[in-house]
């Protein structure tokens, strides 16, 4: 088990992570790297027999690009250097086929092979910007680290349903392993402490990232206490309300209009509009003094000698006022 976490995010550590697995890979032979490009070949089993199979037309097509020999693929990369779009292309066309052997390893893992194709040709011509032909590379062997990153992310991406950056996703996976590793060796669940020191890492990280690890459930998964029900049905409305919210306002509007029958006419009036009650908007004590021809002060007096009023009422049917207003 690995004490740290190696995370590639940004395009120099991974040009270094490139250029290290070139100098250990680069000894291969022209031979094995047209072997290893002609099995690209082979990935048209994959596809069906439908010769209007999208992919299959692009396998058809790209098999007709025969690989560059070395020194074709100094000259080309050499022009790429300066600029010369055309080499670029070229660059590119030839190196299809090592998109495709490579994206065919990746199949069910949640994206098509035409998808796996897209992602590994980004990463293809990723690895063009950055290759260096003075280096003494091969071009097919550096192409294939930037290839399978490119692949890798997307698939990390587009498997989870809440999207997280690549680096995190990274990171979560490690802890993930060290968990199953400790759970595998304690035989029951590690604590955030246990993964933090198998890892050297702070324990209070460790504990943030394992927080991003989503658990998706269905709505319409049943609850393991009511099969009868889904998780979607259990999940109050907000937005609305229920039946007996709505039986409960019905009687307390009731109630309210009785109660608001044993006050005067003017209290009752102030009251129903200064509440918004009975149908009423609700008035400001300006606009409530304009219409009744009072002073500001008068209706305020009559509100509280009105609510006074209500108070004695409410507390005979034994009721507490915030219920009311």
């Amino acid at each position: 088990m690995n004490d740290q976490i190696d995370v590639l995010d940004d395009d120099e550590l991974l040009s270094e992570g490139a250029e290290a697995e070139v100098g250990e890979g680069d000894a291969e032979t022209d031979a094995e790297l047209e072997q290893e490009q002609n099995q690209a070949e082979e990935t048209t089993a994959f596809t069906g027999d439908s010769t209007g199979d999208v992919t299959q037309i692009y396998l058809n097509e790209i098999g007709h690009s025969p690989l560059l020999t070395p020194d074709e693929e100094r000259s080309l990369a050499r022009r790429v250097v300066q600029g010369d779009f055309e080499a670029r292309q070229k660059m590119i066309e030839h190196n299809l086929r090592l998109v495709v052997n490579i994206a065919k390893h990746y199949i069910n893992r949640g994206m098509t092979l035409l998808d796996l194709i897209e992602e590994g040709n980004i990463g293809l011509m990723h690895a063009l910007e950055k290759f260096d032909p003075e280096r003494g590379f091969r071009f097919s062997t550096y192409a294939t680290w930037w290839i399978r990153q490119s692949i890798e992310r997307s698939i990390m991406n587009q498997s989870r349903t809440i999207r997280l950056p690549v680096h995190v996703i990274k990171e979560l996976n490690v802890y993930l392993r060290a968990q199953r590793h400790l759970e595998a060796r304690m035989g029951q669940e590690p604590t955030v402490e246990d993964i933090a020191s198998l890892l050297g890492k702070d324990v209070e990280e460790v504990r943030r990232v394992m927080n991003l690890n989503e658990r998706v459930a269905s709505l319409d998964a049943p609850l393991d206490i009511d099969p009868m029900l889904t998780i979607g049905e259990s999940i109050p409305d907000d937005q609305h309300e229920g039946p007996e919210t709505l039986l409960q306002n019905a009687e307390i509007e009731r109630y309210v209009r009785e109660w608001l029958k044993q006050l005067s006419d003017k209290q009752r009036m102030v009251v129903e509009r200064r509440y918004g009650l009975n149908g009423y908007e609700i008035c400001t004590l300006e606009d409530l003094a304009a219409s009744l021809s009072l002073t500001r002060e008068r209706v305020r007096q009559i509100q509280i000698e009105a609510l006074e009023q209500l108070r004695r009422i409410l507390r005979r049917y034994g009721v507490s006022r915030d219920v009311v207003f």
